[in-house]
């Protein structure tokens, strides 16, 4: 055979391309696609700023907790509409709002030090209703305290603060809602025109403290996120969005952190969380709805983040359109968490979560530390989940009083391609449960607690094997 006959080479590129495929699988790989992860960064720009400036103080706001300033900022945002843009300032006070802040494209609020927005609890003054969405399903509901439709460039900043004060308000209505819950499902499943979708006055949906619908161009900075009546911050159908170093004190049922939903290109970084719920919820819609939409929520990366509440990320439950490029890095925790990383769907769902990227997240003691389900709250049929291409490096956990790892796939379709590498769960009550899974890579991987060199023969071991 001659040294470079057409054979040879052919032999030559299929041995080079084995070598190649296994080397981007092999654990120290796979954790971070270098040029996925920087494509999103380019992608991700925060608005400029605009240079016109406005005092909320001009159009007639007092800082005295009393007044009821929402008539100023709905005259201070028909100022910025006629300028193409101007900076809100709000500067130190509290300041009181009977219904909700309605922005518009090109608005920068800016909440200076000492700066405080809180809002009111009667439910008619956050009427009529806007077009919006309530876990998954789109529809018609009391307006978000702060929102925004269809707008682009906009900034929320300052080192102030957003109170829903919601505890004694809509707050209360965690416990009347399953009516209008089923209900909104019962339209989603059905395919009811959403402008039929009516959940206002006689109904018990809560509405979000901030709620971006269908914007573009976003930053949110710095600012503290209290009492909200449900989520704190709904990214929904969004895309290009900063949120950085926001602080958050939210402990009423549902006060999630953030959760950005049919949303792409999001940046999520420095981020305090104090939360009763989830930190970070990636979701996508639900069920039949979320599947037509067809919209995924791609292209996310959390990064240099302390949490703390019940779950640090979680994708799903509602993530019908799919999730799937979601990189968490240099994660620390600041208090308790019931969950670490937790991935959750049910045969309802279908959709896909594929291509997330975990790597050096250091935990206390939670409940379970490394957590995916296909049948979460063990319902639903005929629309099973994809689950797959999941990297986790270098991961540490003080101790998983539950389960330390655990993958969950369904009976008809496996979780499959997990890779796990440089884990250190110190202690764990259960250190590894699979159960319909596929091609699950284990590289340096404790969970449990370490195990030094096997004991020798001794004579009580002889002793049971003949009582034995």
């Amino acid at each position: 055979m001659k040294k470079n006959s057409p054979t040879l080479l052919a032999i030559l590129i299929i041995i080079t391309t084995v070598v190649l495929l296994l080397m981007y699988r092999s654990p120290n790989n796979i954790y971070r696609p270098d040029e996925k992860y920087r494509a999103i960064l380019r992608a991700v720009k925060a608005p400029v700023l605009p240079e016109k400036t406005l005092s909320i103080l001009d159009f007639g706001a007092l800082g005295d907790s009393v007044t009821d300033c929402r008539p100023a900022f709905e005259k201070a945002m028909q100022a910025c509409r006629e300028l193409g843009g101007a900076r809100i300032v709000v500067p130190r006070g509290k300041y009181f709002l009977d219904g909700p802040i309605h922005l518009v494209s090109n608005v920068c609020l800016d909440l200076r030090e000492g700066a405080e927005l809180f809002f009111g609890s009667n439910p008619r003054s956050y009427l009529p209703v806007v077009r919006s969405s309530w876990e998954g399903t789109f529809l018609y509901n009391y307006s978000p305290f702060i929102y925004g439709y269809q707008l682009k460039n906009i900034s929320i900043i300052g080192k102030g603060s957003i109170d829903g004060r919601a505890a004694e308000g809509f707050a209360e209505w965690a416990d009347l809602d399953d009516d209008d819950q089923a209900l909104s499902r019962e339209m989603n499943y059905a395919g009811t025109p959403v402008e039929e979708r009516i959940f206002g006055e006689g109904h018990f949906l809560r509405p979000q403290l901030i709620q971006l619908f269908e914007c573009k161009n976003v930053l949110i900075e710095d600012v503290m996120l209290k009492d909200s009546p449900f989520w704190c911050l709904h990214l929904l159908k969004s895309e290009n969005i900063t949120v950085r170093g926001i602080r958050f004190s939210a402990f009423n049922k549902n006060n999630d952190g953030i959760d950005p939903e049919y949303s792409r290109n999001v940046l999520i970084e420095n981020v305090q969380f104090n939360n009763s719920d989830d930190n970070v919820a990636i979701k996508a819609g639900r069920d039949y709805e979320g599947r037509k939409t067809n919209t995924p929520s791609e292209n996310i990366i959390i990064r240099h983040c302390r949490f703390k509440g019940l779950h640090a990320v979680v994708i799903g439950s509602e993530m019908s359109s799919g999730v799937r490029n979601v990189f968490v890095h240099d994660c620390d925790h600041g208090g308790y968490l019931k969950r670490g990383i937790y991935l959750k769907s049910n045969p309802d769902r279908g959709g896909y979560i594929r291509d997330v990227y975990i790597n050096n997240l250091n935990l206390g003691t939670v409940e379970d530390c490394f957590f995916i389900t296909s049948n979460y709250h063990n319902q639903g049929k005929g629309f099973e989940t994809d689950i797959r291409d999941i990297h986790v490096n270098n991961l540490h956990c003080k101790e998983a009083e539950n389960a330390g790892i655990v993958i969950q796939g369904f009976e008809t379709k496996k979780v499959r391609d997990i890779y796990l590498s440089n884990v250190n769960i110190e202690k764990a009550a259960i250190g590894l449960f699979m159960e319909h899974a596929e091609n699950i890579v284990l590289d340096n991987v404790i969970s449990g607690g370490r195990v030094g060199a096997p004991s020798t023969a001794k004579k009580t071991d002889l002793q049971r094997i003949e009582q034995e």
